[in-house]
């Protein structure tokens, strides 16, 4: 993450109950076996910005931009939880995505628990495969003069994400599934197409973005919306590509 020292998180909401911020990508939200050498985490920076104790409700991935939220208490971080869970709060991502997606279409593919740790998987552990949905529709799309494995030009479309279950890279491991890896994966995605974002655009971040959370406030019964600017490296490639943000539905209603 870039200037995590000098530069505050950006804020999206914040009431006595619940703050949500703009995570960058790159940033963990908590520690994590896997990346042990981190040294920074949006709980711990969350907390020290705002001189208040946070509590985790949801996680986005580290590559993941976008809102991320946290609750003030743990009863709030509870009932919140449980909606996450219930399927209760609705999620928008964007993503860029290798290929000419189909307009719109429903992804309903199980997936297999993630194990967290090389430890868990020499104890043997097993995890069971999940009901697993995503729909999404396509907003844009842009050839490049530029080819790619047998191709002679290099096909990417822009599509918003919703993510009716909440599995662990679920969004990468299903566009992954329907052959529309998102651009920048290293773990699900293409190496061909994240190196050529890399060598053409500068772009070394997974570009999926989540953008928006809705759901209806526990203790106040009103409706919360929640959206997170793209960073720089997003407008800058919607530019590159001349895709109109300000014409064009990012946000469902």
């Amino acid at each position: 993450m870039d200037n995590a020292e000098t530069n505050p998180l950006e804020i999206l909401y914040q009431d006595e109950y619940l703050v949500a911020i703009n995570k960058p990508s790159g940033l963990l939200v908590h520690k994590s076996p896997i990346d042990k050498h981190e040294t920074q985490f949006a709980l711990q920076l969350v907390r020290d910005q705002i001189g208040q104790y946070v509590y985790p409700i949801h996680r986005l991935d580290k590559p993941t931009s976008g809102v991320l939220l946290f609750a003030l208490n743990a009863e709030m971080a509870q009932m919140m939880s449980l909606l996450f869970r219930s399927s209760q709060v609705h999620k928008e991502y964007i993503a860029i995505v290798r290929g000419f997606t189909e307009d719109a279409s429903l992804i309903d593919y199980p997936l297999k628990q993630m194990l967290d740790t090389k430890e868990q998987k020499q104890q043997g552990i097993t995890k069971e495969v999940q009901e697993a949905q995503t729909s999404y529709k396509r907003l844009a799309t842009v050839e490049l003069p530029f080819p790619v494995s047998r191709y002679p030009v290099a096909r990417y479309s822009l599509v918003k994400l919703f993510p009716k279950t909440g599995r662990k890279h679920q969004l990468r491991r299903h566009m992954k599934h329907i052959f529309h890896p998102i651009v920048g994966d290293t773990k699900h995605g293409r190496g061909e197409h994240n190196n050529l974002f890399r060598e053409k655009f500068a772009c070394h971040r997974l570009l999926l973005h989540s953008d928006k959370l809705k759901f209806v406030h526990p203790l106040s019964h009103k409706e919360v919306v929640i959206k997170a600017p793209m960073d720089d490296m997003f407008k800058g490639l919607f530019k590159t590509f001349h895709w109109d943000i300000d014409g064009m539905m990012l946000y469902d209603k």
